[in-house]
């Protein structure tokens, strides 16, 4: 039998001094409400977590819920540009509010903190972890039914630190039809399952094109795989978002609280409903 070293957190021997291994989570403002934290992540950058996490709450405010999106793509934020925030955050002695959309949204990013939003975040692992954790605990989040986190992407310092830190009810995991699917998929899933955090489903975006003459759909990227690889690990599909010119045209200018199409209807009806009552 090996030494005991006293870190119960890496020891698998049981003894009578053993004691469980507290959990990390840092803690909310005092002043702060939230009932449901969902994350939107991704095994890899430019597949659209910024989109899918602006889409989400977008519509669950349409249904009447408050929503708010806690932005930890530190080095790359992009969601104060699709909602058209340009303000800066303000804050006092009691922590600092976040900005708010045009229906409502309540919104925190680091560009809502930089001089210039042109600004690069050149900044070390740990320095960008400490920013998303006080994201978190400095922010005042005001009744929150639904605070969705844009995630950084890949598996690195900055996951492993929302995943450890903020108190996630779910995740999202966004992909896309290339060949790499799988193995997006499956590094989120991965990581999740170790952070015992669990995987609502899977979201494709550019999953087709719709012609503008005749409607067809044209798999410009090739055939879809994303049914198969959800099947691997038991997870739904809850979306395939198309390429669509109007969906960007609204993120671009800052407006996608105006977008329309139905297709990421079923994603909302499924978080709203989860955990299944």
């Amino acid at each position: 039998m090996s030494e005991c070293t006293h870190d119960c957190g890496s020891c698998s021997q049981t003894c009578s001094d053993r004691t469980e291994p507290q959990n990390q989570f840092a803690e909310l403002n005092a002043m702060s409400k939230v009932k449901k934290v969902i994350g939107v992540v991704s095994g890899k950058g430019g597949v659209g977590k910024s989109l899918v996490t602006s889409m989400l709450s977008v519509l669950l405010n349409r249904r009447g819920y408050r929503t708010a999106v806690l932005d930890a793509d530190i080095t790359g934020p992009s969601i104060p540009k699709a909602f058209g925030i340009k303000e800066k955050a303000k804050g006092n002695d009691l922590g600092i509010f976040p900005a708010e959309s045009k229906t409502g949204i309540q919104i925190m990013s680091i560009n809502l903190l930089l001089p210039n939003d042109t600004d690069p975040v050149v900044w070390r692992g740990p320095i960008i972890a400490g920013t998303v954790k006080q994201f978190w605990s400095d922010v005042i989040w005001t009744d929150v039914d639904y605070m969705f986190v844009d995630m950084p992407p890949g598996t690195g310092d900055v996951p492993l630190t929302v995943f450890q830190s903020i108190p996630l009810d779910g995740i999202v995991v966004v992909t896309s039809p290339q060949d790499l699917v799988s193995m997006i998929v499956s590094k989120a899933v991965k990581m999740a399952k170790m952070m015992d955090i669990p995987v609502i489903g899977v979201v494709e975006n550019y999953s087709y094109l719709s012609c503008p003459d005749c409607g067809k759909k044209i798999a410009l990227f090739g055939e879809s795989k994303v049914d198969a690889v959800a099947a691997q690990y038991s997870l739904p599909v809850l979306a395939q978002i198309p390429i669509d010119p109007q969906l960007a045209r609204v993120c671009d200018q800052g407006v996608v609280e105006l977008f329309e199409g139905d297709y990421m209807d079923g994603a909302a009806d499924v978080i709203e409903n989860f955990p299944a009552q």
